[in-house]
């Protein structure tokens, strides 16, 4: 499968920023645990990722979570499965809570959506 940065209309990703911000022991196994997910796709299963949100009022595809963890310090980049053979990344978090904030999954949906429909437009 193929690993797609969302990108705003502005050109900023907000995962490769959020990858930016990390130390580099974190971002190093942060970001293998990106291949992985690229090499296993649907295969990957927790405690590595789980299924976090289903937005079924418009029929938008499941809202995912990849978990990573260095001694205290846990991240979590939502990702959702597109056309089959993609999986694209959205945004990611430092979590400092038991719960993850719904104001983060919010954004995911707001990025998912807003790749999807420009997707649509460009295959018109």
């Amino acid at each position: 499968m193929e690993v797609i940065f969302y990108t705003k209309e502005n050109g900023n990703s907000p995962v490769k920023d959020f990858l930016r911000s990390l130390d580099p022991k974190l971002r190093s196994k942060t970001t293998a645990k990106l291949m992985i997910l690229q090499e296993k796709g649907y295969l990957l299963s927790e405690p590595d990722t789980k299924k976090l949100a289903l937005n079924y009022k418009d029929g938008e595809s499941a809202i995912w979570e990849l978990r990573t963890k260095l001694g205290s310090n846990i991240t979590r980049i939502f990702y959702f499965f597109w056309d089959g053979d993609s999986i694209v990344v959205t945004n990611g978090f430092l979590k400092k809570t038991m719960k993850t904030p719904s104001s983060e999954i919010s954004k995911a949906r707001k990025y998912q959506a807003d790749y999807k429909n420009r997707e649509r437009k460009r295959m018109l």
